[in-house]
């Protein structure tokens, strides 16, 4: 581009994005009723201008839920549990201990995300090992 381009882009802006000083007949007036601060010698009114901040939602958060079957070794369970979810061993032996006599049981809370991402991590590490582990998140 050519620096004439250039000046002529600068030349088309709005004029409300270009700095120009405002004449001072332009200004109020200092005997002008309604202008200024009211007591006759004209002048400017201050004040704050803010900003409002959308407010953020916290993001929804999915239960991420392992069921029990007849066939998955509960060793393997418990490995899956401190390797995915960062379980300690008596954590791990816990959960899978509830999963065994319940039939289901909750290995934590995440946002959609992470939740989605644990249970593919816990069905691809069933898979590769051919164990039928099922794992599903549910909302909160």
């Amino acid at each position: 581009m050519i620096i004439s381009d250039l000046l002529a882009l600068t030349d088309e802006a709005p004029v409300a994005t270009r700095l120009e000083p405002v004449p001072d007949s332009m200004g109020p007036k200092e005997d002008d009723p309604g202008k200024g601060n009211g007591d006759g010698k004209g002048g400017t009114e201050t004040g704050t201008i803010t900003k409002t901040r959308p407010k953020t939602k916290r993001p929804s958060l999915y239960r991420v839920l392992l069921l029990n079957d007849d066939y998955t070794p509960m060793e393997f369970v418990v490995l899956v549990l401190q390797d995915v979810f960062n379980k300690s061993r008596e954590e791990a032996m816990q959960i899978m201990l509830h999963v065994h006599q319940k039939g289901v049981g909750e290995c934590g809370v995440y946002p959609y995300e992470v939740a989605e991402t644990k249970v593919t991590r816990v069905m691809d590490t069933a898979r590769k090992n051919q164990h039928p582990l099922q794992c599903v998140m549910e909302k909160q």
